[in-house]
This record gives C-alpha cells, sequence and structure tokens, in this order.
C-alpha cells in the first residue's frame, strides 16, 4: 500500500479563490479548524481575471436602484433558469458584502463626494459595479488573502485533490490528492468540506480560463454522488483577444464597453444596433448619435446595444464573423479610441492598455483591439441549497463557480464576485455548522483511498500508451469544434462518440519521469475531470432543444416555454469515475413567490 501524509480538520475548503477565501474565513471566524487547499499558489485564483467589478445595488450612482432591480435584472440575464431564491439572497446580501471588503482593506474607486464608484455593465439597468479600475478581482483578492493569512488559516499550496472521499454512510469526509511539487500523496479527512474549485474552460481550445480550471469540482462532487444542473449553460464572454494567436482568448473586460467602447466590424459599421431585441428596443438607443447623447446623459435611461447581456453581443460577433464581416484575425473591433481620451483610457482601463501594448503591440488609446467570442464561465455545476450552500450529498458544500443555479443560463457580468462573496459566506456558515453538529469519528473509506492513488500512479506503470497532450489537444478541439458556441444535435452526437474515444484512450495514458513537478502526469490526472464535465456538457446539450441564454441550438432556434420551467440534473452512482454512465433528466424548477413575480410584471 502507498504511503501518504495525512492531516485531520473541522472544516476544509478545496479552492483558493474568492469563495474558497470567504468560506475559510467563515469557518475559521466561527473557531473551526480550518484549511485552504488550492492547486496552485495562494493568490493566483482566477478570481483575479474579474476586472471589471463587483455588482451589488448600493445606489451610490443611481440612488433608484434597489435589490429588487438587481434581482430582477439577474433573473432576466439568466432567462428565469436561475434558482430565484439564489438570485434573491445574492441581489440583497451583496451590498453588505461589498461594504466587509472595504473595511477589510479593499480600496475601490470613488465618486466626487467619497462614496464607492459604479460603473455600468451589461444586463445591469443601472451603473452598480463596484470597481477598482480594471483590477477588480486582484483587489479582491489580495484583501481575502490578507484577512484569511492574518487569521492564521493553514493554507495547502500546490495540492492536486484527486478525489473526495466518504465514510461507511455516504458522508464527505475528505480528500485524497498529491503535491504537486513531490509528488506524494496526501490525505485530508474533516468533518465537513467545501469545493470552491472555480470553472472548467479549459475544455475548450479558446479560453479565457487558466491552466487550473478543468472542471475538478464540478467532476469530483458527481463521483461523490452530488447532483449537477443546467451543464449545457456554458457563456461565451463576447470580448477575449483574438491576436496574436499565442494570446486569443485571453479576456477584454466589459469594462472596455462599460465606459463607453462599441464594437465595429470590417465595415466600420457599429453593428450591435442590428441585433437589438425588440424587448430591449425601447431601451436602447436606435443610433450612434443617440448612444453618444445617453453617454453625456445618463438620466435618459438608455443603454447602448454593446452592453446587452453577454450571450447575446458573443452571438451578434459570431454571426458578422461568419457573414464575412470579421477582421482579418477573425473577430470584431473593439473601438474606444474613438470614444474617450487617452488619458481617460489608461486611467479607468490600466490592465488592458498595458495588456494590448505588452502583448499584441496594439495602443487601444489610438486604435481598436480585435476581440472575439471566448469560452469563459460555465453556469451549471453542482446543484445547491440556497441558504446553506448544501450539495445533494451530505457533509459537501458548494459556492462559486463550481455551484449550479444563482445564474440560470446566462450570468451578468459583475454578479460572479458578489456571488463568491455572498454564497462564499454562506458556505462557510452551512460547512461550520454541519462539522459543528456530526457526532462520532470522522474515517474516510480506506478503499476509496487506494483506488484514487492506484489510479493516479498508473500512467507511470504503463512503458506504451496515450500522450495525455494530445488526448487533451483532442478533446478541446472537440468541444470548440462540436459544443461551442452554436450547437446542432448532428454535432452533438459527433461529440459524444468523440467523447467515448477520449476517455478509452485517457484510460491509457502512460507518462515517463518522476513525480516531482511533473506537467506530462499533472495533466493526465486533470483529464478524468475534464473529461466527466465534458460529457455533461454534451449531454445537456443534446437534451435541452432550445436555445436560451448561453446555450444555442441552431436546429431548436428559439426558447421553449416548457424547458423554461426545468432544470437538467445530471446524477451518477456515488463512487463513479469519467467512465461511468451519467444520468440525466428534466426536474422541475421551483416556484417562486407570488411578491417576487410581480417585480416582473411592473413597467419602467
Amino acid at each position: 500500500m502507498t504511503e501518504y501524509e495525512t492531516h485531520d480538520y473541522d472544516v476544509i475548503v478545496i479552492g483558493a479563490g474568492g469563495a474558497g477565501l470567504r468560506a475559510a474565513i467563515e469557518a475559521k471566524d466561527r473557531g473551526l479548524r480550518t484549511a485552504l487547499i488550492c492547486k496552485s499558489l495562494l493568490g493566483k485564483a482566477h478570481t483575479v481575471m474579474a476586472e471589471g467589478g463587483v455588482a451589488a445595488a448600493m445606489g451610490n450612482v443611481y440612488a433608484e436602484d434597489s435589490w429588487q432591480v438587481h434581482f430582477r435584472d439577474t433573473m432576466r440575464g439568466g432567462k428565469m433558469l436561475n434558482n430565484w431564491r439564489m438570485a434573491q439572497l445574492h441581489a440583497m446580501e451583496s451590498p453588505d458584502r461589498v461594504q466587509e471588503l472595504e473595511a477589510w482593506g479593499a480600496l475601490f474607486d470613488r465618486t466626487t463626494d467619497g462614496r464607492i464608484l459604479q460603473r455600468d455593465f451589461g444586463g445591469h439597468r443601472y451603473a452598480r459595479l463596484a470597481h477598482v479600475g480594471d483590477r477588480t478581482g486582484l483587489e479582491l483578492i489580495r484583501t481575502l488573502q490578507q484577512r484569511a493569512v492574518a487569521m492564521d488559516i493553514d493554507v495547502f499550496m500546490e495540492c492536486k485533490i484527486l478525489r473526495l472521499l466518504s465514510d461507511a454512510d455516504g458522508v464527505v469526509s475528505g480528500a485524497v490528492g498529491y503535491w504537486r511539487a513531490t509528488g506524494e500523496m496526501v490525505v485530508f479527512s474533516a468533518r465537513s468540506t467545501v469545493i470552491a474549485t472555480g470553472g472548467a474552460g479549459k475544455s475548450w481550445k479558446y479560453t479565457s480560463n487558466s491552466w487550473e480550471c478543468t472542471g475538478d469540482g464540478h467532476a469530483m462532487s458527481l463521483w461523490a454522488g452530488a447532483d449537477l444542473i443546467d451543464m449545457e449553460c456554458v457563456q461565451f464572454h463576447p470580448t477575449g483577444m483574438v491576436w496574436p494567436l499565442s494570446v486569443r482568448g485571453i479576456l477584454v473586460t466589459e469594462g472596455v464597453r462599460g465606459d463607453g467602447g462599441v464594437l465595429r466590424n470590417s465595415e466600420g459599421k457599429r453593428f450591435m444596433f442590428e441585433y437589438v431585441a425588440d424587448m430591449f428596443r425601447a431601451e436602447t438607443a436606435e443610433s450612434e448619435e443617440e448612444a453618444d447623447r445617453w453617454y453625456e446623459d445618463h438620466s435618459a435611461g438608455r443603454r447602448p446595444p454593446e452592453l446587452l447581456p453577454r450571450d447575446e453581443v458573443a452571438r451578434a460577433i459570431n454571426t458578422e464573423v461568419k457573414s464575412g464581416r470579421g477582421t482579418p484575425h477573425g473577430g470584431v473591433f473593439l473601438d474606444i479610441a474613438s470614444r474617450r481620451s487617452a488619458e481617460v483610457i489608461r486611467r479607468r482601463l490600466p490592465s488592458m492598455y498595458h495588456q494590448f501594448m505588452e502583448l499584441a503591440g496594439v495602443d487601444i488609446t489610438h486604435e481598436p483591439m480585435e476581440v472575439g467570442p471566448t469560452c469563459h464561465y460555465i453556469m451549471g455545476g453542482v446543484r445547491v441549497d440556497a441558504e446553506t450552500a448544501a450539495a445533494t450529498v451530505p457533509g459537501l458544500f458548494v459556492a462559486g463557480e463550481a455551484a449550479g443555479g444563482m445564474h440560470g443560463s446566462n450570468r451578468l457580468g459583475g454578479n460572479s464576485l458578489s456571488d463568491l462573496l455572498v454564497f462564499g459566506r454562506r458556505a462557510g456558515i452551512g460547512a461550520s455548522d454541519f462539522a459543528t453538529g456530526r457526532s462520532g469519528q470522522v474515517v474516510p473509506n480506506q478503499a476509496e483511498i487506494d483506488r484514487t492513488v492506484d489510479e493516479a500512479l498508473a500512467p507511470f506503470t504503463r512503458d506504451e500508451g496515450e500522450n495525455p497532450y494530445q488526448v487533451h489537444h483532442d478533446l478541446q478541439d472537440t468541444m470548440q469544434t462540436l459544443v461551442g458556441i452554436i450547437r446542432t444535435q448532428s454535432e452533438l452526437d459527433e461529440a459524444l462518440e468523440k467523447l467515448d474515444e477520449l476517455t478509452s484512450r485517457a484510460s491509457r495514458v502512460a507518462v515517463g519521469g518522476g513525480r516531482s513537478y511533473n506537467p506530462g502526469w499533472n495533466l493526465a490526472t486533470d483529464l478524468p475531470a475534464m473529461l466527466t464535465v465534458s460529457r455533461c456538457v454534451t449531454l445537456g446539450a443534446r437534451d435541452r432543444r432550445e436555445s436560451r441564454g448561453g446555450h444555442t441550438r441552431e436546429d431548436f432556434p428559439n426558447a421553449d416555454p416548457e424547458f423554461g420551467k426545468v432544470n437538467l440534473v445530471q446524477r451518477q452512482p456515488s463512487g463513479g469515475g469519467m467512465d461511468e454512465e451519467i444520468k440525466i433528466g428534466p426536474e422541475p424548477i421551483p416556484e417562486m413567490p407570488d411578491e417576487l413575480k410581480a417585480l416582473f410584471e411592473e413597467t419602467h
């Protein structure tokens, strides 16, 4: 039997982005023995990439903003597929979480009278994103990290978790993984476990996600017996860098459009006016000149079409490119140089200025950027209880991008950071209460530990086998080509066949060398989660025969009211894996109470 290191805690938090840090802070503050485990280095979380701001109805720019309006915007943006209670709690609690962050040392941009400044963002009726230039995610992580370190929370860095562990009663009781630095195995036992591992974008070729985003939390939760919902709802952010190819997909913050940037095709036309849906037409400028006047007089209440929800903007860009009106490198132009002064651009968007100057040789104060859709965020995830963030398997709590329900079928920009804060805190509370109430000794299943360790080390035992890099390349190509921004039945069927082949190939990968900082082996251990999540996305896309939010079926171009009433739920027997059957079926969305329904009947 392989030797391994052991640790015992009340609460372990897997993932050290915004949600994980906030959960760990809450658990530690309640007096529990708390560990924070991260795949990379502390402070290197993908949360840093969230640049535009934290959405919260604070009313600092528009006094008429309120949690009710924020709730309504979130539900409409998600095409009503959201867990209404999560959206309500998020809208109600976000202002408190922003003020809490400020009290902990976050330095937000200010209004002239000293309040937290808020900017416009797509899908939000009012300017409500509290921000720090275009580096808001970095400030959030810096603030939470400093607080976690000051509280002396135990942090385990560069630790790759392979699988959750259960006790004899099926209660999640810890996790098993290995140290990337040495390859040595480690087992954590815990009275409760929080998953905050982020997204799954590295299964697509063009993505804003960093290397850590391989869907570990989604897959491990499913394998442990938890439900996943609406995995087909994947957001392609409208504006990722298009050129050079080495940086294709890197995020261009929505703050560029929030601060006045406009989208133009290769003919120089501001094309988004052609894609304004009838329901938005009364609120949207009908010409570029009218949009200019809107910027000068916000009280007019109009919003430029570039600030429609992300799914609509992404589809419009995709259509322009496919129609032959794209840029030389296959995107469209994002122009802020003609709209704002160089001084304002450098002050409001310092990271974007630096990013394009250094990586693409483009001075955005004088010329437009080339941008295009990039896989950015997965709205689907682990089904959780809105109040406690508890998953459907006992002992497991999930927050952040790994959790499903909050954003429905499409996430509004800025809602991710407030989501991290609101439900990171609630996951910390839920996990703490569960750990405190759990009696008896926690004993993870030894057979699960042995099986996981053997599977992880198997690639070293093969003299010949598949190259993990080639399997990953082919997976990304499959998902980008067949399960991308526009889906069809034939392509989804083909994708499922290819995923079967890739799963078989992944079970035969071989790696050489030692276990210390071995990137080939590290990728080999990521493949099971990536393949599991890719299968879930594809199954959901096949079964949701409609177009809604981030999920678009070319063969079913309209939203189906019947599909709007259900979540597509996926589950797998406890102890499952990448080659085990995944069952999928529709289940009714809980009905919204009348007082919240009334918010959608008001006229504005």
